[in-house]
Parts: C-alpha cells; sequence; structure tokens
C-alpha cells in the first residue's frame, strides 16, 4: 500500500506529500536542499565500498556478484519440503529460507496434543533430527547457504542442522546456516515466544558465542525488523528497534568477556520492502550508513568488513493484498526493484498469493524469475547505487538517518529495549499505529489499489492451500517410528546432561548437539528449558 499521506491542498491545488516516517516531501528538490542539511561527500556517501557504506559494502555492486535468491519455502513433511527444496534450486534459486510449522516454532513434537491442526500448515514440521536428514537430503550443504526461520527454539534446530551436516559428512566450519534467532522481534511482532526474556537473550547469545567457535561461517542471528514492520513500525521504527535490539544481543556477548571485533560481523538483518519506492531506498541506505557508524562510535569495532550492514530484503503479505490478487505480481515487482537499488545483498520476494495461503510452485516461481528478470533484462547489474547523487535520494537518505536516530532515542529514554519489549511499550505502540493505518485505509486516506480505489471488476476466487492431514498422521507415525528405534538410555542420558548444563549456566550448545545425535525430541529438550526457565509472560496492550 502507499501508506504515504497524499493530501489535495486546495490553496496551491497540488498534492502535500507526508512518507510514513514522517517526512514531507517536497515538489522539487535543487543542490541548495544538499546545502541545507550540509551534506558532505565522504562523510555522508563516498564510494562504494568505502565507509560508512552508504552506497553498499562492495566496490562492484552486483557487478561483481549477483544477489542471492532465497526464497521462503516449507510446508507440510519433510520429504515435500526437500521436494519444493529441489524444485527451487533446479529453476536458479541461489539459497534455501526454511519455514517451519507452528508446533516446532513453538517447542512442541507433533504428537502433542497442542499440535492438533497444526502440524505441517503453515510450514515443515520438525521433531527430531531425522526430519532434517529427509528435508535436507542431496543437498550441497557446503555451497547453498540456509536461513533456519526459528526462534524460541533456534538453539535446537540449528544443532540438528549442525547434527545433519555432520552426518551427511560436512565439516561444521564449511556449513553456512542462518538461524532467525531474534527473540526480542518475536515479542514485538509475532508472539512466537517461550521462555522469559532474560533467559531467550542467554540463548541468543549461546548461539553467537557457539558460532565463533565451531560454525564461523554461520551467522548466528538475523535481527528482523520486517515482522516489527509487519506489525505496524513505520520504516524508521523498524530500522531503529532492529538496531536496538541487535545492540541487547552484542552486549550479551560482550558481557561474556568477547571483544566485539570477534563477532558483530557474523550479525545479519531481515529488512522488509513495501510502501513508498523513494522511502524504502532511502531507508537502505541511511541503515547501511548509521549501522556502520553506531558500531564504530558504541562499540570501537575496528575493522571495516564487521562494520557491513549484510542481510535479506524482501516484501512480505502486510503490503499484499487478498483483492485483486494478480496485482501482488507488479507490487513484488516493485519491492524487488527497491531491493536491488538498495544493494540487497540477499532477497526473498514474497509471492503474489502470499497474502493469503503457502505459495504454490507457480506463483513461488513467478517471485523467483522476477528477480531473475532484473538481473538477467533490466540491467540492474550494471551500475553501483545509480540513484547516488540524486538531490531527493540524498536529502531524503539524511532525513531518514535523522528519523531512525530519534525514534532510537524515544526507546533508550524509556529505559532501553529490553525494559521496553517487556513492559509491552513497544508492543502497545505499534498495536495503536496498525489500527490506524487500517482506519486510514477504511476511511480512503491511505490508498490501496483494488481495496479503495480502482475496485471495479468481480471479486475473484483465489486457490488456497488445503491442510493434508494424511500428511500430518504420516508425520505423527514418523515420530513413533524413531522413538520405538531409538536408545532410550542414550536419551534419558543427554537430556540429564543439557538440564545440568542449563542450570549451571554453561553454553547450552554442545549438549544440545549430543542430544540430536541420539534422537531426542524437539519436544523433550524444549521441556528441559521450560522447566528451568519458565515462560514469558505478556504484558498488557491495552
Amino acid at each position: 500500500m502507499s501508506t504515504a499521506r497524499y493530501i489535495k491542498n486546495d490553496r496551491d491545488q497540488i498534492l502535500d506529500v507526508i512518507l510514513e516516517s514522517g517526512i514531507h516531501v517536497k515538489p522539487v528538490y535543487t543542490p541548495k536542499d544538499l546545502e541545507e542539511i550540509g551534506f558532505l561527500y565522504e562523510e555522508d556517501l563516498n564510494d562504494p565500498g568505502k565507509y560508512p557504506f552508504t552506497r553498499g559494502i562492495h566496490p562492484l555492486g552486483y557487478r561483481s556478484r549477483a544477489w542471492t535468491t532465497r526464497q521462503y519455502t516449507g510446508f507440510g513433511t519433510p520429504k515435500e519440503t526437500n521436494e519444493r527444496f529441489k524444485f527451487m534450486i533446479s529453476h536458479g534459486q541461489t539459497g534455501l529460507n526454511v519455514a517451519f510449522d507452528l508446533p516446532t516454532q513453538m517447542g512442541y513434537d507433533s504428537d502433542d496434543p497442542m499440535s492438533e491442526g497444526e502440524v505441517g500448515r503453515v510450514g515443515m514440521a520438525v521433531d527430531t533430527v531425522r526430519d532434517f536428514e529427509i528435508a535436507f537430503e542431496g543437498i550441497e550443504l557446503d555451497k547453498i547457504g540456509v536461513g533456519l526461520t526459528i526462534n524460541a527454539v533456534a538453539s535446537i534446530i540449528l544443532a540438528m542442522f549442525q547434527a545433519v551436516a555432520e552426518k551427511y559428512g560436512y565439516d561444521s566450519k564449511s556449513i553456512s546456516a542462518t538461524p532467525q534467532n531474534d527473540i526480542l522481534k518475536e515479542m514485538i511482532g509475532r508472539g512466537a515466544w517461550i521462555f522469559p526474556v532474560e533467559h531467550a537473550i542467554r540463548l541468543t547469545g549461546d548461539i553467537m558465542e557457539y558460532s565463533m567457535k565451531v560454525m564461523p561461517k554461520t551467522n548466528p542471528v538475523s535481527v528482523c525488523g520486517y515482522h516489527i514492520r509487519e506489525s505496524g513500525a513505520t520504516p524508521a521504527q523498524e530500522i531503529a528497534y532492529a538496531f536496538l535490539i541487535a545492540f541487547a544481543y552484542i552486549d550479551e556477548v560482550v558481557k561474556r568477556g568477547y571483544e566485539p571485533d570477534e563477532f558483530v560481523g557474523g550479525i545479519t538483518f531481515n529488512f522488509n520492502v513495501f510502501g513508498n519506492i523513494w522511502e524504502q531506498v532511502a531507508k537502505f541506505r541511511a541503515a547501511r550508513k548509521l549501522w556502520a557508524k553506531l558500531l564504530r562510535e558504541r562499540y570501537n569495532v575496528k575493522k571495516d568488513r564487521n562494520l557491513f550492514l549484510r542481510g535479506i530484503f524482501g516484501g512480505g503479505g502486510y503490503g499484499l493484498t487478498k483483492a485483486q490478487p494478480e496485482n501482488n505480481i507488479v507490487r513484488g515487482a516493485y519491492y524487488a526493484l527497491v531491493a536491488a537499488l538498495s544493494g540487497a545483498q540477499t532477497t526473498a520476494l514474497c509471492s503474489y498469493d502470499e497474502a493469503y495461503t503457502i505459495p504454490t510452485p507457480h506463483s513461488a516461481l513467478i517471485s523467483l524469475r522476477t528477480l531473475q528478470i532484473l538481473m538477467d533484462e533490466m540491467g540492474l547489474r550494471d551500475t553501483v547505487d545509480p540513484l547516488a547523487g540524486s538531490y531527493f535520494i540524498e536529502t531524503l537518505t539524511k532525513q531518514m538517518e535523522e528519523k531512525i536516530i530519534e525514534e532510537m532515542e524515544k526507546v533508550e529514554r524509556y529505559g532501553g529495549i529490553i525494559k521496553a519489549v517487556s513492559d509491552g511499550y513497544i508492543q502497545r505502540m505499534l498495536a495503536r499505529q496498525a489500527y490506524e493505518i487500517e482506519r486510514g485505509i477504511e476511511k480512503g486516506e491511505l490508498l490501496k489499489v483494488g481495496v479503495n480505489i480502482h475496485v471495479e471488476g468481480e471479486p475473484k476466487e483465489v486457490e488456497l492451500h488445503e491442510y493434508n492431514e494424511e500428511s500430518a498422521r504420516m508425520q505423527i507415525e514418523s515420530l513413533k517410528e524413531i522413538k520405538r528405534r531409538r536408545s532410550q538410555s542414550d536419551v534419558k542420558r543427554a537430556l540429564k546432561d543439557l538440564e545440568k548444563a542449563t542450570k549451571d549456566g554453561k553454553n547450552v550448545m554442545p549438549y544440545l548437539l549430543d542430544c540430536c545425535k541420539v534422537y531426542c525430541t524437539l519436544g523433550e529438550m524444549t521441556n528441559v528449558f521450560r522447566d528451568i526457565f519458565g515462560e514469558f509472560q505478556e504484558p498488557s496492550l491495552f
């Protein structure tokens, strides 16, 4: 949608344009605008690949390497997911981004009563490492990066990934995984949390500490402004809150005795793309610049490579509509264009049906082809940061930087990101903003093609992903078979060791790896944490 407000000015007969982040857009920009903001080339822009990296982290941009295409994939059983992985890879996809069902995200086994009706519904069901053995069979894990979209139980899922990679003969130092592992975002934007804040951040820190020693190619956390944006945040708030969350995780590892330069290069981001094109491009350029500056100023990070803002930029369901769904193909193409113009390293482009169902192979392939068309036909790899030097874009980038800082300062004045999330301060703010956005659409103040403008035509039937109860039954039978075949004494020993390590404050990752290798279930490992940590009590939003 265009959540910029276009207001008719009766006096001048022109539109007043106010972007979501509160920036007023002028009809015309000139060199005078750059003078007024104090624009300096080396401090605000500089060459591509040079601090502060506004123009991108690589000197040659996409001329040296195309962006990674990583569509969000996973549903039903591990076998069905493996088939979709191979389908997308065979059509040119260069990375995997794995979706997990809700029971997996919440630490429940498929045979748990809490899982009924949800096994494999919105992602792949995972109970033991056996499911990963099936899902990644035939995938070259030393050549393709794997995003694991999991948070509360990210430690368990990453241990499963390491276990299966080693079983298939890969050295743990050669595999590249990116567990999302961003629990503060879950508490703000999705609700798939389990443990209280303090303990949840400890687990995030365990993964970060373990990865730098054992799996150096793994990106141990992908801070996810994406869901914060989908929950009602402005573009400036999306970046501000994501950076503050990243700082909370950095502080957790620093207090364990490590220098930021040892690990901050492994932090990545997952950011959203929808809304006004120019605001989105300026958002990403400002974010890249500000991340580098803040790491250097706050944490004395010295190595240029560790100052890079790396991540995946992609559109999500919030910007799409069920009404006139083919319009989403056009929206998606513009989201992909924004990501390319913004210098994304990786793009996960939403499929046109993602507003209301799990993408079909057909719709997922259209999204992949959209990215490939931009690469191979439209010239998006021709030159680095093609909008650089635009009076408008450079002014807007500077203004976005100021807005992001302003939003960060509001949270820090409140008491910091951990307190703001624990108290529900941010959640209440975003809930109110999301409500105002929906009211704006209803009243026609925020324009949405096919919803409140250009709505002519007959309503179109949409194809929904049918829930497969047989797949769920097969998954549960598979789990029962694993439980019958595994060594119960090994399972009992491994879970006991995990319990002791957790209580003693040790890094849990080696113990989780041991549990996975003897086929402990996800639920069994999660329950060890539940019994020791308890569960997060969500604050009232009203």
